[in-house]
């Protein structure tokens, strides 16, 4: 049968024992942690060194440097540590406003690429001939849209026609294959 104690200065009695066992328990089991700083070298007590193989001391030798501090090894400098590796460097507020105005102008650039009123003009324009060989219709697409006031253009729809030279309607005159050449038009575009 346990023991009830009568009153409340008995009670707390028996907390403070209680809780005083505990803390020493905890002492004892956690008595080897880290220390937050290196211990100073202590002489041991009443022993000292003797022997004539020792030098004599100098009087005149200017005093050593202490050591730089060793890296404190505590709980605090660990989790800094480990904080630094997780999170990333923080920037200053003037860093942050230009890295937020360079993204909103290559948004706003973005925005209004997208956002170039197009039209669709009509006409007829030659396709010059490249130095390949071969017809350019983005340069009669291009002076198409410049006629009706735009920048540039994509040519929408082409046309070809033969033209032949005066020297086809000679009559009796055999014809030549350097008589007639294909020219391509560009009749439609896409402007911006």
């Amino acid at each position: 049968m346990m023991v009830r104690p009568r009153n409340r200065y008995e009670r707390s009695r028996t907390i403070a024992a209680t809780l005083g066992a505990t803390l020493s328990m905890l002492m004892v089991v956690c008595g080897s942690a880290w220390p937050q700083a290196m211990p100073a070298a202590k002489p041991a007590l009443g022993i000292q060194e003797q022997g004539g193989d020792a030098p004599p001391a100098q009087t005149d030798a200017a005093p050593e440097s202490p050591p730089a501090p060793a890296e404190n090894p505590g709980l605090i400098n660990e989790m800094g540590k480990l904080f630094g590796k997780i999170l990333p460097p923080l920037k200053s507020p003037n860093e942050t406003m230009d890295d937020l105005n360079s993204r909103a102008k290559d948004a706003g650039d973005a925005l209004s690429r997208l956002a170039k009123p197009s039209s669709m003009v009509s006409g007829r324009t030659i396709c010059p001939m490249a130095a390949n060989g071969t017809p350019d219709c983005k340069l009669a697409a291009d002076k198409l849209c410049q006629g009706k006031g735009y920048k540039e253009g994509k040519s929408l729809n082409t046309d070809s026609a033969q033209t032949c030279s005066a020297k086809v309607l000679i009559p009796g005159r055999m014809r030549k294959p350097d008589d007639c050449r294909t020219d391509n038009y560009v009749t439609s575009a896409l402007c911006q």
